[in-house]
């Protein structure tokens, strides 16, 4: 075996890097070989188009050099082959491929992302290092899409135009995080056979695109690009790299423009790891040559001498580790190791390195194969359509890589092509199945070392019908099969009336040989037609009919499991149901064995060839039931059952019931409607409204489910009404009846003030103040409960419910202690308890007595006869007092006196005072050794008699001096005045001359010449005028004749008077809300000033209070008093002369109206409670 080419030292220019050792020597071997060696470098570079193997593995390794600082594929390579070995991540892999010069292919690789948290990174590269991303352009696209259901990238490389330089060995490699993986494949470019020029090293760095006609284009190698290149043969064979090496960094930019090198920057970056790898290795004494060469089925032989023979030695291709084999031989001489392969393949053709230590060195093997001749030629063949061709030759080395051309153009076989290649050692034959005439042309083969053509001729054979097809009648949904067979293995057209048939899923078109079959499965009436089979290039045709007959059927599937149709009340129903049948059937409907016809009714039937239709114009309730449809053709009969069902809205609920109210929210229940309209309740609107409102207030929005309710957010004391919608699929019922009003109602504040009041060796009496807060509810009583010192056990006091703040609670032991809590309760319940702070101990304690006259009483109590008198005089004293009542000293008479005490006051009650009754009277309150007493004057006044004697003094002009007594009886109270009155003696007509007169004589005037008068005079307290009035015995004749009158002389009177009640205040009930007055009368001379007080108080400057003074008149106005303004009222009139006041009790009541038991709702007056 012959040994292999080995290059001369000078043509390497420096020692190859550990870490990328291939990149100068695969420069040197691809580009800068010297001239004296020019067969190396047609092989490694020019290589003729149709050795595509060969271009392929040419291609693919010159083309690293030149991408200068690129990392080799050292040690990283071998960690990630490592772990593509462990992660696998394609689902899919481009897989290799072959493409015409001109054309387009595209390269497809998935990624599975399912467990990915984002997209994995994914780069493409030719060969072993060059990166496509940054050749992406005209030429090249690269796209990405990620399908979501599925969950995976899909990553595409599209080659746009190919050209012959794009061909050799592709890579794509995926990572993500700590998982990698990579696959490689092939691509090749098919063009017819040319030659390449040599290219120098210049040529190679200049860079694509730069004023070239190819500007933009995919450039994978400057090496490989098979395009024209100006051939300077007359200039000398120059080294630039030996120029650069020895020129000064000045100088480098002169030299790459002298020799058209425009890639400077990647020649400096080579440059200078050229000088960066002349370091000597310490593992290696003589590493590997830069490239070896050798034929075809030849012998390699690599050599490295170790500077260490202790150093273990390993050998790797494409880095997999090389083990001893029959094809790898190993031997050891002294520092040398040495490894041979034997039998060398086209696949041999790689990259090799070798490691010692922590060091590697590595070279390049080329494989050279030998051109392949044409031993034996084709021949013309002639042969008929449908017949299987074999055109044959022979060539001068087995499984030779040979191309086979069709009016030349390259045949490429594939899966599903006609032509086949067989190889059978150094035969190889094109097998054309099924020739046509289409097949008819020149045919050639061609080798790396010559070719051969012959021509293929192919002609129809004789045609002869076999089987004709036959008419066929089938039913529908059977399988209509048409077969037909010729005599030839030919193709043909089908045609259904006229028209080309299509395959489809349903629809085959079968050829087998001769036979030609249609089969149609699930045949359809539109399969009934006039079939036409037409053998291709053929003039004869066979003709067949196809008739398909149906039974009825009736189509119910858009109805639904139960086979039910409803319809709102009101609307059309327009029920269409699909009927099917050959030919067409008739429909009948019916209902309740009644036939329903058609024709113009409200309810009738229409049919269609392919539908029968049921049409109801206005839908009513009775309308529902069972329809029957029959139909009925030659072909048989179909009977179905369609139900009918109306709905409606529902009826509105029954007037709903409050069952419990609160202070802004109640509890409404009701029962659901009798009638649902035919369609389940979906649920509830409530609506509400005030009662003495027109307007309603929707309260949910959302569907109520329940028939309970709580409405919230009402006013306290107001009333309100309530009413249910009922609602179901077809809409909302009519609203339900209103409930019963109601008014939402709250507990009251708890009650104040919880005092003791007496205490007893039986008995506790406690008192408290009403709540603060009583609200709308009113207040109906209050609950009084006490429990022992030392138990939790709480007992009501009051088994019903008390109105006043004051309870004795009885049957207690002496002695002990008890807690005490008071409750208030209206119609909302009872409130929280007011509590007593400490225990109370039952034991009675001695009080001293004492007397509480009321302010009033403290002066004369003045009534008129006939009044009632009711006195109330508080005393305090404990244990209970014993009290005596006297008058003017002596015992009262109690058949004319009422006396009741009880255990806090002492009331004297007379039903119809006389004047009898007036005079003092005295209170006695005794507790044991200590006594109290106090007086009360008390005087019943009446109208006054008549004055004693009335008489004329004096008569003159037309004037009467008249003069009086006063009465006897003045009524028990002072005389305020006299009325005098005149009258004519001719008619005896009383006329009132003077009133309110307080002298007891007067001058009456005015009086008429010539008539004679009778005066009378009546007397006046505070009762009133006297019953009776006094009359002059004599008259007074007022005379024609003049007379000299003689003015008496009177002395100046003095009108002074202190200031005095004429009539007094009295005691008041005012009504919360309403305008309260007090009145009183008052004289005096010189005018009195007024003083309301109340409490002892001054009323000054307060908007609730009005004073008036009108005549004498005093009046203070309350406006809307409440029960704070409850209290002693005072009127104070002060003059020069003196001051007096006077007094009187106003008590404020709150009226309730509908207060119930606690805990029942409150209906206003004028409502009934059911």
């Amino acid at each position: 075996m012959p040994e292999p080419t080995k290059k001369e030292e000078n043509e390497v220019l420096a020692p190859a890097p550990a870490p990328a050792p291939e990149e100068p020597n695969k420069e040197k071997e691809a580009g800068t070989a010297p001239a004296k060696e020019p067969n190396k470098e047609k092989e490694a570079g020019t290589a003729p188009a149709k050795e595509p193997n060969k271009e392929k593995e040419a291609g693919t390794s010159p083309g690293k050099e030149w991408s200068i600082g690129e990392s080799p594929a050292g040690e990283e390579q071998d960690k990630q082959n490592a772990n593509s070995q462990l992660s696998t991540l394609f689902v899919e892999k481009p897989q290799g491929g072959s493409v015409k010069v001109g054309e387009n292919i595209t390269f497809i690789a998935k990624v599975q992302a399912e467990d990915l948290l984002r997209k994995p990174t994914i780069k493409w590269f030719k060969g072993k290092w060059m990166d496509l991303a940054s050749k992406a352009g005209k030429h090249l696209q690269l796209k990405e899409t990620f399908e979501r259901h599925s969950r995976v990238y899909t990553f595409e490389m599209q080659i746009i135009k190919a050209k012959e330089n794009y061909a050799g060995n592709y890579r794509c490699e995926v990572t993500y995080k700590d998982k990698f993986d990579s696959c490689s494949f092939d691509l090749e470019v098919h063009e017819s056979t040319g030659t390449t020029p040599n290219i120098d090293i210049r040529s190679a760095f200049k860079r694509s695109g730069e004023g070239q006609d190819d500007a933009g284009e995919l450039d994978f190698s400057g090496l490989l690009k098979r395009r024209e290149v100006k051939q300077q043969e007359e200039q000398p064979e120059v080294d630039v790299w030996e120029l650069l090496k020895n020129a000064k960094p000045s100088e480098y930019e002169k030299i790459a423009f002298q020799y058209g090198i425009t890639d400077l920057r990647g020649m400096l970056k080579r440059l200078k790891r050229m000088r960066r790898v002349e370091k000597k290795s310490a593992a290696f004494a003589r590493i590997l040559d830069p490239a070896y060469q050798v034929d075809k089925g030849g012998r390699v032989r690599f050599v490295v001498e170790l500077a260490d023979p202790k150093l273990e030695v390993k050998w790797y291709k494409n880095g997999q580790e090389i083990r001893p084999s029959t094809k790898y031989i190993f031997e050891h001489k002294g520092c040398e190791r040495i490894m041979f392969i034997n039998n060398c393949v086209l696949t041999d053709d790689s990259e090799y390195y070798v490691t010692a230590g922590d060091e590697k060195c590595s070279t390049e093997l080329f494989v050279r194969e030998p051109p392949v001749m044409v031993t034996k030629q084709l021949e013309d063949t002639k042969a008929y359509c449908g017949e299987r061709v074999e055109l044959e030759c022979e060539v001068s080395e087995d499984d030779a890589n040979v191309k086979w051309f069709k009016n030349g153009e390259e045949i490429i076989p594939g899966p599903k092509s006609r032509y086949h290649i067989k190889v059978e050692g150094k035969k190889h034959i094109l097998v054309i199945e099924g020739a046509t005439k289409a097949d008819t042309a020149e045919y050639s083969v061609m080798t790396t070392g010559g070719q051969s053509s012959a021509k293929l001729s192919v002609d129809l054979k004789p045609l002869k019908i076999l089987t004709p097809l036959t008419d066929q009648t089938v039913n529908l949904g059977k399988e209509i099969c048409l077969k037909c067979e010729v005599s030839e293995n030919i193709t043909g057209k089908w045609t259904k009336n006229g028209l080309p048939v299509q395959e489809s899923d349903r629809l085959k078109i079968v050829h087998k040989g001769r036979i030609h079959k249609l089969v149609i499965a699930n045949a359809l009436v539109e399969d009934e037609g006039d079939y036409v089979f037409t053998p291709d290039a053929y003039s004869v045709t066979l003709p067949a009919k196809v008739h398909v007959i149906d039974p009825p059927k009736i189509n119910l599937d858009g109805l639904g499991d139960d086979n039910t149709v409803t319809v709102i009340a009101g609307n059309k129903l327009r029920l269409e149901i699909p009927i099917s049948g050959e030919p067409p059937p008739k429909a009948i409907w019916s209902r309740a064995d009644k036939a329903i016809m058609e024709g113009s009714g409200r309810i009738r039937a229409e049919n269609y060839p392919d539908s029968t239709t049921l049409v109801i114009d206005i839908a009513e309730k009775d309308d529902s039931g069972v329809y029957h449809i029959n139909l009925k053709n030659e072909a048989g009969e179909a009977h179905a059952s369609i139900k009918i069902k109306v709905v409606d809205i529902p009826d509105p609920p029954v007037a709903p019931n409050v069952t419990d109210v609160g202070d802004d929210w109640c509890v409404v229940t009701w029962e659901p409607p009798v009638y649902d309209g035919g369609s389940p309740i979906l649920g509830y609107f409530i609506e509400r409204k005030k009662k003495q409102s027109s307007r309603w207030m929707r309260l949910n929005f959302d569907l109520c489910k329940e028939t309970i309710f709580e409405p919230k957010k009402m006013i306290e004391g107001v009333a309100y009404e309530v009413r249910i919608f009922a609602v179901n699929a077809v809409g909302i019922s009519k609203p339900s009846m209103p409930s019963k009003p109601f008014v939402p109602l709250a507990v009251t504040s708890p009650p104040t003030l919880l005092t003791v009041d007496s205490v007893t060796d039986t008995t506790v009496t406690m008192k408290w103040r009403p709540p603060d807060q009583i609200g709308a509810a009113g207040l109906d009583g209050y609950v009084l409960e006490y429990c022992f010192e030392g138990t939790d056990d709480w007992i009501v006091a009051n088994t019903e419910l008390i109105e006043k703040t004051k309870f004795t609670i009885t049957g207690l032991p002496t002695d002990s202690r008890i807690f005490v809590r008071v409750k208030a309760v209206n119609a909302a319940g009872a409130s929280e308890p007011k509590y007593y702070s400490q225990p109370i101990l039952v034991k009675e304690i001695i009080e001293p007595p004492k007397i509480r006259i009321p302010r009033h009483l403290k002066q004369t109590y003045i009534r008129r006869v006939g009044e009632a008198i009711n006195l109330v005089i508080p005393f305090q004293g404990k244990p209970r007092p014993e009290l005596i009542w006297t008058k003017d000293g002596a015992p009262i008479d109690k058949n004319q006196i009422n006396i009741r005490n009880s255990e806090t006051d002492t009331i004297v009650f007379i039903r119809k005072a006389e004047r009898s009754h007036s005079g003092k009277y005295d209170l006695q309150v005794k507790v044991e050794k200590f006594v109290e007493t106090a007086s009360i004057d008390i005087r019943v006044i009446d109208r006054p008699g008549p004055p004693q004697l009335v008489k004329i003094e004096d008569v003159w002009g037309e004037n009467v001096a008249l003069s009086w007594t006063p009465p006897r009886d003045d009524g028990n109270t002072a005389i305020t005045g006299y009325t005098i009155q005149k009258a004519d003696k001719k008619s005896m007509e009383w006329f009132t001359v003077i009133e309110h007169y307080h002298r007891t004589s007067a001058t009456i005037t005015e009086l008429v010449i010539g008539n004679e008068y009778y005066f009378r005079v009546f007397a006046e307290n505070m009762c009133g005028l006297s019953e009776d009035a006094t009359m002059t015995k004599e008259s007074a004749v007022i005379a024609k004749d003049g007379k000299i009158y003689k003015n008496p002389v009177y002395e100046d009177f003095d009108f002074t008077e202190a200031p005095m009640f004429t009539q007094p205040l009295v005691n008041t009930y005012a009504v919360a809300g309403y305008n309260a007055t007090l009145n009183c009368s008052v004289r005096g001379n010189p005018k009195p000033k007024i003083t309301w007080m109340k409490n002892k108080v001054a009323i000054k400057d307060d908007p609730r209070y009005r004073m008036f003074s009108n005549q004498g008149v005093c009046t203070l106005e309350i406006r809307k008093p409440s029960p704070y303004d409850g209290g002693t009222y005072c009127c104070q009139a002060v003059n020069d002369l003196g001051t007096v006041e006077i007094e009187c009790k106003l008590e404020v009541k709150v009226i309730y109206q509908g207060v119930n038991s606690p805990g029942q709702p409150v209906f206003l007056e004028g409502q009934q409670q059911l």
